[in-house]
């Protein structure tokens, strides 16, 4: 689990159990994903700042312990490490090829020193992590069935004071105008939907899945936490998109047809095929009119 940037438009997930991924090959696709969005976690980590800031009793010194729970390649745990300089971070995924990607990341940033890996799944495995001062879970408690429980769990490793993050929900991603001069228009929404059917199967499928409405603060206030705050965060880049930006969607695209392209009808596979053709004229790599603007909320509430 990873709360860097998953493949698919809709959430931005990969397949729930990971069994069947190549995390090695897949990294440097988070990894890029998380490097764009790097100006929405900036801004969501200096709100967190805020959050940490506003007791007298704790202020940037009182933050010496940060959890990244699902940290994929280590781009928004690096990112932390620079945002709380008096703190540990420990970086937490099941993958060790992105544990690895986290570390070597760290190395080059200069924050080797500072921030160490943990391997272990969600739920179970988070034991031996000890207590933290803020906790930062993106994109990895929807792959537990019993979300509730896993904000519980994660409630529990808080110091006194400290801040749980969860970044769950948002909007989906958009790359495309509706009418893109190929296919059929609305290709984006009928993507968006087919990546919600894709998301409910998912949620369905896991162990010990829990039927309940997703209602983040109020998971947070069962664990006992106090003062929720929700806020949400704008990444837009518009068109044109960077080479980088571009290659990004178009691995996107490309990952989201394999999930779920059973979801759609033969004109929109065919659609995708182009799209996803770095050689066809009007493929996304070539495209001038591709964009990327997405929304992430982040739910947060603090320790006793």
């Amino acid at each position: 689990m990873s709360n860097d940037e998953r493949p698919g438009p809709g959430h931005g997930h990969g397949p729930h159990d990971g069994a069947h991924i190549d995390w090695g090959v897949l990294g440097p696709h988070l990894e890029r994903g998380a490097e764009l969005h790097l100006p929405l976690y900036e801004r969501a980590a200096a709100w967190l700042r805020e959050l940490l800031t506003e007791d007298a009793a704790a202020g940037d010194e009182g933050v010496f312990r940060v959890l990244d729970i699902g940290s994929g390649p280590g781009v928004v745990s690096c990112l932390l490490a620079r945002a709380f300089p008096a703190a540990e971070v420990v970086a937490v995924d099941a993958s060790e090829a992105l544990l690895e990607r986290a570390r070597d990341r760290a190395g080059s940033l200069g924050l080797g020193d500072r921030l160490r890996t943990h391997r272990a799944e969600l739920p179970d495995g988070l034991d031996a992590l000890g207590g933290a001062d803020l906790i930062w879970s993106g994109k990895a408690l929807h792959h537990v069935g019993d979300q509730r429980a896993a904000v519980a769990a994660l409630a529990g490793h808080l110091r006194p004071g400290g801040l749980l993050a969860v970044a769950e929900g948002g909007l989906a991603p958009r790359f495309l105008p509706r009418d893109i001069g190929i296919g059929r228009p609305g290709l984006q929404s009928r993507l968006d939907a087919a990546g919600e059917d894709w998301f409910t199967e998912m949620r369905t499928a896991l162990p010990d899945a829990a039927d309940e409405i997703e209602d983040w603060p109020a998971f947070l206030a069962d664990a006992g936490l106090r003062t929720p705050c929700t806020r949400s965060f704008l990444l837009d880049l518009p068109a044109p998109l960077s080479a980088d930006a571009r290659a990004y969607v178009q691995e996107t695209l490309a990952h989201g047809l394999d999930m779920y392209g059973d979801h759609l009808d033969d004109g929109d596979l065919t659609t995708l095929a182009r799209l996803t053709d770095p050689d066809d004229a009007v493929g996304i790599t070539r495209r001038p009119d591709a964009f990327l603007l997405s929304a992430q909320t982040v739910h947060t509430a603090r320790a006793q």
